[in-house]
């Protein structure tokens, strides 16, 4: 294990969790923007992404294409509720089998907020506020989710990509004090 993979990762995924944390702030959530991603500092999610660190992306996936899935992920999205992972259980009817449930709107907004710094860190100065809505493209057709967080996730990142940052975090601030989506 290389010694700067240590600093080299530590440094990003404080930098990632720095911008989540004034991106929560600038909305309103400054409990979530405190309590962002902590496990990330946990032996088991931290040695992981030393172990995979490339800097240019989540050292989960490189795990899960070693090992087939990810032990640190999995530990991640069970303790993390902005992740919509979190939040695929069995339906209340069996026969739909395992779907994405409702997410409360305040992860939500961190879910946006995360993927907004996650962009920003691995795309560098190449980073556009079209970046999110990209990354968010490639993998919306094999996602869980649930439809209406689907819904407003999306028109999130369309806004952030068409509109701006700060128009996108006043429309955020305003729905927030609505309580719900």
């Amino acid at each position: 294990m290389k010694l700067q993979n240590i600093w080299n990762h530590f440094f990003t995924i404080t930098q990632h969790k720095c911008l989540v944390m004034n991106h929560c702030f600038r909305v309103g959530l400054i409990k979530q923007g405190l309590l962002h991603d902590l496990s990330k500092y946990s032996p088991t999610e931290f040695w992981t992404g030393v172990r995979y660190y490339q800097g240019n992306r989540s050292p989960n996936a490189a795990e899960r294409e070693v090992l087939g899935f990810s032990k640190a992920w999995l530990h991640h999205k069970g303790r993390n509720k902005h992740h919509f992972e979190y939040w695929i259980d069995f339906s209340t009817r069996l026969q739909d089998g395992l779907v994405g449930h409702k997410m409360p709107l305040r992860y939500v907004v961190e879910m946006m907020m995360d993927r907004i710094a996650a962009s920003k860190v691995y795309k560098g100065k190449n980073y556009t506020d079209s970046c999110p809505w990209e990354y968010y493209s490639f993998t919306r057709p094999y996602i869980v989710i649930h439809p209406d967080t689907r819904a407003l996730l999306e028109k999130m990142l369309l806004m952030l990509k068409e509109e701006g940052e700060e128009k996108t975090f006043a429309y955020i601030r305003k729905l927030l004090k609505q309580k719900d989506y």
